[in-house]
């Protein structure tokens, strides 16, 4: 009986415990845009698993549907986006989505198949910048740091051609889907890329581009949850094991300038 009594109490401890263990593995289904953000992921799932994570990576080829897909519960956590993006997305489609850790800024630049510097470029030139808000206006400004135009408010980082008081040169600004704008560039002088898009269309800012944003700004892109899960759990073993050292070194030693560490 003795001994019964003895088994039967170690089964319950190891029973809980086992349990336990199992619960402690946490899947999460991270939405990207193919990519960059896509690769850096890849890096961090031994990490993550460590932490007793498990991440899908679902890719998506544009801006839109990660957060749609956030918000409907269709993915834990999407890693993608600017502040100024998220907070547009939110205000726009009434989303309830928050920032929850920082990872890698992609400086915006201007490039060009026609002139090799940004003195070269002729009145009335045609740019092209993205057509969402917060990214076009990233590109406004950048060209307004420059003395190029002049905006209504110049910190308005939401700013639209709209809200150009000055235009010197008579560039003419025309809006196009980000993605769309490495492939349009021979048909431009001149176009506003974000980062994994030049990346992947085989330019690099510090290299090929005739007007490069200054890395220190308020473009970070952040790993985002539902505010609802903004407590839960797996929320910071998922911020660390992002923000390492080895993927501090890996996106340093990857992409050469192209894409700058946040933590």
């Amino acid at each position: 009986m003795l001994r019964r009594n003895i088994l039967l109490t170690t089964l319950a401890v190891l029973i809980p415990n086992f349990v336990l263990a199992s619960e402690q593995t946490k899947t999460l289904k991270i939405g990207v845009t193919a990519g960059l953000h896509a690769q850096i992921l890849e890096q961090v799932l031994p990490i993550a698993k460590k932490n007793g994570l498990n991440i899908k990576i679902v890719e998506f080829q544009d801006y839109v549907q990660p957060n749609a897909a956030l918000a409907a519960g269709d993915l834990d956590v999407n890693i993608f986006q600017t502040k100024p993006f998220l907070d547009a997305a939110n205000r726009d489609r009434g989303y309830d989505l928050v920032p929850v850790g920082e990872t890698i800024t992609f400086p915006m630049a201007f490039y060009s198949k026609k002139y090799s510097n940004l003195s070269d470029l002729p009145n009335k030139s045609t740019l092209g910048i993205p057509n969402d808000p917060s990214q076009g206006g990233r590109a406004l400004i950048l060209l307004a740091s420059q003395g190029l135009i002049k905006l209504k408010d110049s910190k308005n980082l939401l700013s639209s051609p709209l809200d150009i008081v000055s235009n010197p040169h008579h560039y003419n600004i025309i809006e196009l889907e980000a993605a769309q704008l490495p492939h349009s560039l021979s048909d431009l002088d001149a176009a506003a890329i974000n980062g994994n898009y030049a990346s992947a269309a085989g330019l690099n800012p510090s290299k090929d581009g005739i007007l490069i944003e200054d890395p220190n700004g308020p473009y970070v892109n952040h790993i985002v949850v539902r505010a609802q899960d903004k407590n839960q759990p797996w929320v910071k073993p998922l911020i660390q094991s992002y923000q390492q050292p080895q993927i501090h070194d890996f996106i340093l030693k990857t992409f050469k300038g192209a894409v700058i560490p946040a933590f």
